[in-house]
């Protein structure tokens, strides 16, 4: 990691800042770009994205090699959605790339949307900061940027069983993850993914912690 990314967001010591309240500024998906991966459990973060934009009349005009850009105003505040562009694995590019261009000043500003291999389908938990979770793209964002202090919505995708166990094999998490859900699984991530919207705008209006305090109780 480059002298450059490690000071995006030089970290602060002042014990105050922990209770400043930071504005979400931008809403960045991962996911796959291509219409091949459009249905995948992977790309559900698109989904919420994009659910969340034409609900509030914003279209992705923006569109560079590493991600597409969409920006407006979601109950009175002015936000950016964004979606990666490359593959979900080098999402750091685009969030990068983004840091400098909407001019964020602090990595709390940004709202990574992604699945997650251990939660129940449709399941919807946030988080104000921490590891990966075993999500590439968000380790990736954490390597380029130099920090993991920033808030995340994940919806559960499941894992995959095999032979009646889950399983942590590399080729059968591709699989599952790269391929598109059951009717069944749909109907779950389909409401998860509603779920999602109003906590992104939650989080957007009142705070991560606000939306926190609501979302994740069930």
């Amino acid at each position: 990691m480059t002298a450059f990314f490690r000071h995006l967001f030089p970290r602060r010591e002042d014990a105050s800042d922990d209770e400043r309240v930071y504005p979400i500024r931008l809403v960045f998906a991962l996911g796959n770009p291509g219409a091949e991966y459009g249905g995948n459990r992977r790309n559900i973060g698109f989904w919420v994205v994009n659910r969340l934009a034409k609900k509030h009349g914003l279209d992705f005009k923006t569109k560079t090699g590493t991600y597409a850009l969409a920006e407006g105003e979601i109950g009175g505040r002015r936000v950016a959605l964004a979606k990666t562009r490359t593959f979900n694995n080098d999402s750091g590019k685009a969030v990068a790339a983004l840091i400098r261009t909407l001019k964020l000043d602090d990595a709390r500003e940004l709202l990574v949307v992604s699945d997650h291999l251990d939660l129940p389908p449709g399941k919807v938990r946030i988080r104000r900061k921490g590891g990966s979770g075993g999500q590439k793209g968000i380790a990736d964002i954490i390597d380029r940027t130099g920090t993991d202090e920033f808030p995340r919505v994940r919806i559960g995708i499941g894992r995959p069983v095999v032979d009646g166990e889950p399983s942590w094999e590399p080729d059968d998490v591709a699989a599952w993850v790269l391929s598109d859900p059951t009717p069944e699984e749909k109907k779950l991530l389909d409401a998860g993914v509603e779920r999602a919207v109003e906590a992104i705008e939650c989080a957007i209006t009142d705070g991560i912690d606000a939306a926190m305090n609501r979302y994740n109780r069930d």
